[in-house]
């Protein structure tokens, strides 16, 4: 499989028939309906992003009725969920999270797979007779926390470790388990990336070039396949979504994936386009894994609970609704501001929008990296 950009709409078009507008402009208010699950079905990924009933009415109009934040997150998970994406970026930013009171929570996720669950993207595991493969690697001083997790379900070395992507809070142990001996994986994108200054816009951070035996050795542009433990562990580079070195990891024979930060499971997720991330990949991403995925696949998120198929379908039609919301005021000529003004995750904030990223925040996330891809798209003549 590889990553190849999808054709066809991007979300870009105007607004759809039947929409109407009523009185100026300035005095605005969307009402956003969700589309029925039978108008999903039958519309093409990304296709769909267009499929969305689009009034204006007063500020009184009802909005559909949000789904309540589901139970299974406890209080543990509300609490990481708060924890700012930007201590993955620089401590500068907010501060170092204080790691002698970070535990490592192990879960069983079926024969031979366990997700570790700490402080940044939780962490994949294989564990048998042939090693140890293991899945991000959190920050530094997480590492002998790690081992000792490790340590508790297995005696075999860690013999492996993939970055599904270049975030400090998904390679920070990579120096540490480099130099312990384990080969270090991920994309082409993520060894570059590690290799110089990295900047990103959003939180106003900043990093600096990784040293040697934190980069990856083996890198991959399209697929890698390992042949461990019994099982088959394939990796797939995403097209540019969460950001432009993403990698998404299925154990076939166990039916579990991780899918790193392309996934937020219960909150909104970050998009790095200062790292070549896109809604649009991202999308075209989740699709990907809903074709791999079965009703039976656990689905280990970059953030997050552990998740089924419906997890990921219920996240994928959220984000497809609310980039779709914001693309048809942006082609209208909207602002930012406008945008923000206008609250298209209004239905969905009771739900998603407990995590870092605040709804208003997010929207302007958004809104910056749709304006970005309209912008490249119209420099390619698209």
């Amino acid at each position: 499989m590889t990553g190849n950009k999808r054709s066809g709409n991007n979300m870009n078009g105007s607004a759809p028939a039947g929409a109407q507008a009523a009185g100026a402009d300035s005095a605005r208010v969307y009402a956003f309906a969700p589309r029925s699950a039978a108008s999903a079905a039958t519309r093409g990924p990304l296709e769909r992003a267009a499929d969305i009933t689009l009034a204006a009415s007063t500020a009184s109009a009802e909005a559909a009725p949000a789904r309540p934040l589901k139970a299974s997150l406890g209080k543990r998970w509300l609490a990481r969920l708060f924890t700012p994406l930007a201590l993955a970026i620089s401590g500068a930013v907010m501060g170092q999270p204080d790691f002698d009171k970070v535990e490592i929570v192990t879960h069983k996720v079926a024969e031979g797979i366990y997700m570790l669950e700490g402080e940044g993207g939780n962490i994949g595991l294989s564990v048998g007779a042939d090693g140890v493969f293991m899945i991000d690697d959190l920050y530094a001083p997480l590492t002998d926390k790690i081992r000792q997790a490790v340590a508790a379900i297995s005696d075999q070395p860690i013999r492996f470790v993939l970055n599904t992507h270049w975030h400090f809070d998904h390679t920070g142990g990579n120096e540490n388990f480099g130099r312990a001996g384990s080969l270090i994986v991920a994309h082409d994108n993520v060894r570059k990336r590690m290799s110089t200054d990295q900047f990103i816009e959003f939180f106003k951070a900043s990093s600096p070039p990784s040293p040697k035996a934190a980069l990856p050795v083996v890198t991959y542009d399209n697929t890698i396949s390992f042949h461990l433990n019994g099982d088959t562990i394939s990796a797939f580079h995403a097209p540019p979504a969460h950001t432009d070195g993403d990698s998404v990891v299925q154990f076939k024979n166990a039916d579990v994936i991780h899918t790193g930060d392309i996934f937020f499971n219960g909150l909104y997720p970050f998009i790095d386009s200062s790292s070549g991330g896109n809604v649009h990949g991202m999308l075209y991403a989740i699709d990907r894994i809903l074709l791999l995925a079965t009703d039976k696949s656990r689905i280990i998120p970059g953030h997050g609970p552990l998740a089924s198929r419906a997890d990921l379908q219920r996240y994928r039609d959220m984000l497809d609704t609310v980039a779709a919301r914001i693309s048809i005021m942006l082609n209208e000529g909207k602002s930012r501001a406008a945008v923000i003004a206008a609250k298209p995750t209004a239905d969905y904030d009771a739900e998603w929008g407990n995590g870092f990223l605040k709804p208003d925040v997010w929207v302007g996330l958004l809104y910056d990296n749709l304006r970005q891809s309209n912008e490249s798209a119209n420099r390619r003549g698209q």
